[in-house]
């Protein structure tokens, strides 16, 4: 059966509204809370610390299990991974891969009766810290292959025929990847241009792919396409699994980056590609969903190599800092270089507290951490870059220094300047730092919009907004007397978090309970201020998430902290970590804090408008534009490729 021609409504790229968008990515979420969320009652004002307290721990044998992989992961990354070999030569060699693979670290999130080695989340996190120690680009494989590739939209929405199939190749021979973005398509999936026709039995798919990770190795592919609506068909974003080495599948660049430089990203192209119908994933118009639902747990992977990071630079902090004398004494003892090891070692800690407590929570399922993932990811991926950044100051002329130039000239090869090209994509990846505030503060303020939101939309009727009004006096009279006091007011409350001999944790929780009441009141405040209108207000938005990442990090320190104390593991250290971490995250909460109220929003806007509409133009004056020529956004009109493919499956 011969290809059915791609109707010309699928092969341009969709016109939508900005509402059309908004509508899109809101049917796409998660909408409802089946299960307790301490992130999402943290920004309701309700500091719930027994969600998160005692420190919730895994079976002893998921433990040993992942302690034994663990063991062997770490000898393997001793002996067989050179990451200045990977940095130089711009690829992962492929002995490494192969030999991962033997490993069953492509099988660590895939369940035993797969051939995978079903690991819990939290030792796939402390696996991807640790061989991402060794080399990021490795760990950005093994990510994206189960964190967002296939395995964990099978495991969580794929049919028994679909697990049977897939996952056993999953776990020990195939890569995957995730294929999403297109040239003209990022965090607005609502003009997604790839089309996805039925016919027959088949679909055929017809679309361009931008930033596939893993693309170029990839043997099987999650791809989002569009279904066009038509009688027996829903239509919509749909997921498929498809065969990379499908005819009409063309990897036409590997691309290359500042960091990372042994990622396998790439373009992909497919004209013509049949898809069986017994591979898509979930029904049609579901595609979104999937990507968002599977992306709720999968984005812990960034943070937990971000947690790797900073361990990292701890400790080329605290061996540099020792031997490197200034005026007559070590550097770190400079209070201007002291002062950045503590944010170092501090933030280390409290970013492993919130990797560990999420996972955990992951594990058990009790909780939904739907907005704790996030609020990891996008914690995580700030502060890692600033560790890094503060290393490279810490190192000096030596922190800009390549490893290579350091090794040529007698020195050891550290390569701090490498670790900061490297982290920088984390606040992209997976949702940048601008997305995920906006996706955050969406899930704050859901119980807001749940009760009130038919007040502010505009297409909502007068008997409706009467309705909702009646509703939201209900919520309100109920809620906002509760955001007047609470525990924090008491000086005695969360007494066991000040056990004799150690600093005082008791009073930070106390912070973050009169903390989390008054964020809560400063955003009713906003919305009864700004109403609809408060959608567009995206510098209050981004610190309002903040203000929240910063108290449940400070939360998730101080339970971590009182866990390791009564389990006799460096205990009296960890309070001291802890209470450095919450002093240096109140004085950024109190910034915060002041600009919700006072900031430059309005004149930036204006700024904005000026420079688009060229007013300033004449600034740009006194300067050559080393870019070249070509479009701002390559061209992804449907077609055979006209390119060499360089996909190279790995074998």
């Amino acid at each position: 059966m011969s290809a059915p021609t791609t109707p010309s409504s699928s092969s341009s790229r969709p016109t939508v509204t900005e509402r059309e968008a908004r509508q899109v990515a809101e049917a796409a979420r998660e909408q409802d809370w089946r299960k307790p969320s301490f992130a999402k009652e943290l920004f309701l004002g309700r500091f719930r610390l027994d969600l998160i307290h005692p420190h919730p721990v895994p079976a002893d044998e998921d433990g040993r299990r992942g302690e034994e992989f663990l063991a062997k992961l770490r000898d393997f990354c001793e002996t067989k991974i050179d990451g200045a070999v990977i940095e130089r030569d711009a690829r992962i060699p492929d002995e490494v891969i192969t030999g991962l693979k033997e490993l069953g670290a492509f099988g660590m999130k895939i369940d035993t009766k797969y051939g995978g080695l079903g690991l819990t989340q939290v030792y796939y996190n402390k696996a991807l810290a640790l061989v991402g120690s060794a080399n990021p680009a490795i760990g950005a494989l093994l990510s994206a292959h189960q964190s967002i590739g296939v395995p964990q939209p099978l495991k969580m929405f794929g049919t028994q025929e679909q697990k049977d199939t897939f996952l056993p190749r999953c776990a020990r021979t195939d890569i995957s990847a995730f294929l999403l973005t297109e040239p003209d398509v990022g965090s607005d999936p609502a003009r997604l241009a790839t089309a996805a026709v039925p016919d027959g039995d088949d679909y055929v798919l017809d679309g361009v792919k931008l930033w596939t990770t893993n693309g170029v190795v990839a043997d099987l592919l999650v791809v989002m396409a569009r279904v066009p609506k038509s009688e027996g068909h829903k239509g919509g974003i749909t997921a498929f699994v498809v065969e990379a080495a499908s005819e009409g599948v063309t990897v036409e660049n590997r691309n290359a980056f500042m960091g990372l430089r042994g990622l396998e990203n790439g373009v992909t192209r497919f004209h013509r590609v049949r898809v069986p119908a017994a591979n898509r994933i979930g029904p049609e118009g579901a595609g979104l969903k999937i990507a968002l639902t599977t992306l709720n747990t999968g984005r812990l992977s960034l943070p937990a190599m971000c947690v790797g990071a900073g361990k990292w630079c701890l400790k080329i902090a605290r061996e540099w800092s020792a031997v490197r004398e200034q005026w007559g004494k070590p550097v770190a003892l400079h209070e201007a270089v002291g002062s950045k090891i503590a944010f170092i070692a501090a933030t280390t800690f409290a970013l492993e507290a919130v990797l560990d407590l999420s996972s955990q929570m992951a594990d058990e399922d009790r909780n939904d951490i739907r907005i704790e993932a996030a609020l990891a990811k996008l914690y995580g991926s700030e502060m890692a870059c600033l560790m890094a950044d503060h290393l490279v100051q810490i190192r000096g002329g030596r922190g800009f220094e390549t490893a290579a130039s350091l090794e040529a000239r007698g020195e050891r090869a550290v390569p701090a300047e490498q670790i900061l090209r490297d982290l920088r994509i984390n606040r992209i990846f997976e949702g940048s730092t601008e997305i995920m505030h906006l996706l955050i503060a969406r899930e704050a303020v859901d119980a807001h919009l749940s009760v009130a939101g038919d007040l502010i939309d505009p297409d909502k009727t007068l008997s409706d907004k009467a309705r909702a009004g009646a509703q939201a006096g209900v919520f309100y009279a109920k809620w906002l007397p509760k955001l007047v006091a609470g525990p924090g007011q008491l000086p005695r409350s969360y007494a066991e978090f000040h056990p004799s001999g150690h600093p005082d944790l008791s009073g930070h929780l106390r912070y973050v309970e009169r903390t989390a009441r008054k964020l809560a009141r400063s955003t009713f405040y906003a919305m009864s201020r700004w109403q609809g209108r408060m959608e567009t207000k995206q510098g209050f938005l981004g610190r309002v998430v903040d203000i929240g990442a910063e108290l449940f990090a400070m939360s998730a320190a101080c339970v971590r902290a009182e866990h390791l104390r009564t389990k006799g593991d460096h205990g009296r250290e960890a309070y001291q970590l802890a209470d450095a971490f919450c002093r240096q995250a109140r004085l950024r909460v109190e910034e915060l804090f002041g600009r919700l109220w006072t900031n430059t929003d309005d004149v930036d806007r204006k700024v904005v408008k000026g420079v688009l509409g060229g007013a300033y133009e004449w600034l740009e004056h006194g300067v050559v534009d080393p870019s070249g020529n070509g479009p701002w956004i390559a061209d992804a009109t449907p077609g055979p490729s006209q390119r060499e493919n360089v996909h190279r499956p790995i074998r």
